[in-house]
């Protein structure tokens, strides 16, 4: 069967993750739209807010030449973009949540201007917008996704993965992220990938450096996950684990579909909505959520 990517299952980190915690959860996220719109949904945080505008400022550094990449200070790039993220678009309840949010923000790039470590180096772009490659071709399975950065070793000609994470928390030994994350630079560029790290921004001034998993294990194990998304979208069942109480993954979002959330824009063709706060689930990191 000839390749289409329109007709292939996508899968990601966000995906994955929404499917290993509720089928259920993985199907209103992902596949579900609005009739009215046309619209995926998405339920907007404070954290989710915190740290798409944090990505956004220190990712955009990656195209500036080195010698002139900390000239701008990236608080001022922070408050001029702060505003697409403002009050109910950032899911804040009032002022105060959101100068407490909109603050730590920007301790944390006066972190990264104080402490620029491997972000003074050489970075490499993958080329398109949002990476992608065949995880399996004759089973028409995707894997995509955004990493963050990738430092560049030109004695080498090497990459090192580096992933900021805008958490109060330490990302989890079983976290498929950097199985992913190695896979997709692995298969969208050429350079042998030399390390990866995690830069816990809220509260280290350096990148915490994590061992390589197996590839071969890696795409195994995410493999196997898009095998049972595969299936589960062809019988067209997902159902929550527990069952028709639903659980804190899957009950926003089904609050969201009853009516009981208010819409306050869009983001990338998803509608983005608030609900009351007892209902949502925190999030933490944006990583690539709004893709897909």
């Amino acid at each position: 069967m000839p390749k289409d990517k329109y007709s292939a299952v996508w899968v990601s980190h966000t995906s994955i993750s929404d499917y290993l915690q509720c089928p259920r959860a993985y199907y209103l996220k992902n596949i579900y739209k609005d009739r009215a719109t046309g619209n995926k949904v998405q339920i907007v945080s404070p954290a989710l807010a915190l740290g798409s505008a944090v990505h956004e400022v220190i990712e955009s550094l990656s195209i500036i030449p080195t010698d002139v990449r900390f000239k701008e200070s990236l608080v001022l790039k922070f408050d001029a973009l702060w505003d697409k993220y403002s009050g109910k678009k950032g899911g804040f309840k009032d002022l105060d949540e959101e100068h407490k949010y909109k603050e730590r923000g920007k301790a944390m790039l006066r972190r990264v201007m104080d402490h620029p470590g491997p972000l003074l180096n050489f970075a490499v772009k993958i080329k398109e917008s949002l990476p992608y490659y065949w995880l399996s071709e004759d089973e028409n399975i995707i894997l995509c996704g955004k990493v963050d950065w990738l430092e560049y070793f030109k004695d080498t000609d090497s990459v090192h993965i580096l992933d900021f994470k805008t958490s109060k928390k330490e990302e989890t030994s079983s976290s498929l992220q950097l199985p992913i994350y190695l896979l997709l630079v692995s298969n969208c560029q050429k350079r042998k990938i030399s390390g990866a790290s995690y830069w816990y921004l809220d509260f280290s001034d350096l990148p915490k450096e994590k061992e390589l998993p197996d590839m071969e294990e890696a795409n195994t194990q995410v493999l196997d996950i898009g095998r049972k998304i595969k299936l589960a979208r062809k019988l067209e069942k997902f159902e929550c684990p527990n069952g028709r109480d639903g659980c804190y993954q899957c009950r926003p979002i089904e609050a969201i579909i009853r009516g009981e959330g208010e819409r306050v824009g869009e983001m990338g063709h998803r509608d983005t909505y608030i609900l009351d706060r007892e209902v949502i689930p925190e999030v933490e990191d944006t990583e690539d959520s709004f893709i897909v």
